[in-house]
């Protein structure tokens, strides 16, 4: 299991202040002293603003990257608020498991912490000390922090306790609304030639009969293409690649995906431009057979019958609660 800590020669401990903040415990008191303030409040307990922070701190760095103004001021404000509830929550599943009158034997605390100084410290346990030191961490408080963590984890999973029957039925249902996501479409390898209508001018239309003809007539479309198209391919010699039905206007993919490879269309006119359409290539439509995806559907939808039974736990825990975000 990889935990929240991480072996740094500058004995950084980040992941662990994020775990400590995860886990809705406070920061060392000097930090507490710059920025702390109440974030909310959980029947009798705090949750701090100092450890909202430490949870989006890192995302509201990425969002000043991307967005500016209202848009910026509108999602840091929603990051912030699920970061409070996600603290919520997770000071409200401590507090189950101390209403239940469970316990943890201490040996279970200690060979986590072992196993953290043997697989991030390589079995050094004064490094890990220095590193605890470092962040103004005692080693019972780091030992309370993986309590926490080790609370949180068996208490969302006894929550959901038991076996998940996800039956045939549901599998083949799931498979029909998401065939889609397992299937690659009919597809074309086009190239098209644009000639823009000029009113009532007959001349483009007598223009692009004429290309058409020498096409017909053993022309390279392509090269036509690059002298004659004024379409937004023109430097490629009209090639559009591998199209599917959804790629183009209806009346074009009625006439493109009926073409069969090395043949040229009639002149399609649409709203006074011409086009001439050619197919290179033809790919078949392919449906990856349920069979196939059996099992990835039935774990899939186990993990959404699991989340769905932890959301409804959460939501239980709530409802008696005491809770104000400020």
């Amino acid at each position: 299991m990889r935990h929240h800590f991480t072996r740094l020669s500058s004995y950084s401990l980040a992941p662990v202040a994020v775990l400590a903040l995860i886990l809705g415990s406070s920061l060392p008191s000097r930090a507490q002293q710059v920025l702390d303030g109440m974030a909310a409040v959980v029947n009798s307990d705090i949750i701090t603003y100092s450890q909202m922070r430490g949870l989006v701190s890192e995302k509201e760095r990425m969002l000043q990257s991307q967005l500016k103004g209202d848009e910026l001021t509108n999602k840091i404000k929603e990051v912030r608020l699920a970061a409070i509830n996600d603290l919520i929550d997770r000071q409200l599943i401590l507090q189950e498991f101390k209403t239940k009158g469970y316990q943890i034997p201490d040996y279970f605390v200690d060979q986590r912490v072992s196993t953290i100084i043997r697989e991030e410290f390589g079995g050094d346990r004064q490094a890990f000390l220095r590193t605890l030191q470092a962040q103004e961490y005692t080693l019972d408080r780091f030992k309370q922090l993986e309590k926490d963590k080790i609370i949180v984890q068996e208490m969302r999973r006894s929550a959901i306790k038991g076996a998940i029957n996800i039956n045939e039925n549901q599998i083949e249902d799931y498979y029909k609304e998401h065939a889609e996501q397992y299937s690659t479409p009919e597809q074309i390898k086009l190239r098209m030639l644009v000639i823009r209508g000029s009113g009532d001018n007959a001349g483009p239309r007598r223009m692009i009969e004429e290309i058409r003809e020498k096409i017909v007539g053993g022309a390279e479309f392509g090269d036509l293409a690059k002298m004659y198209s004024q379409g937004s391919e023109q430097e490629s010699g009209g090639d559009w690649g591998w199209v599917d039905r959804k790629k183009m206007n209806e009346d074009l993919t009625k006439v493109a995906f009926n073409l069969k490879p090395g043949q040229v269309s009639k002149v399609i006119e649409i709203s006074g431009s011409y086009y001439l359409l050619f197919v290179e290539a033809k790919k078949v439509a392919t449906f990856k057979p349920l069979k196939e995806l059996h099992d990835e559907i039935e774990k899939t939808l186990m993990q959404t019958e699991r989340q769905r039974l932890q959301e409804a736990w959460i939501k239980k825990l709530r409802k008696p609660a005491f809770i104000k975000i400020y």
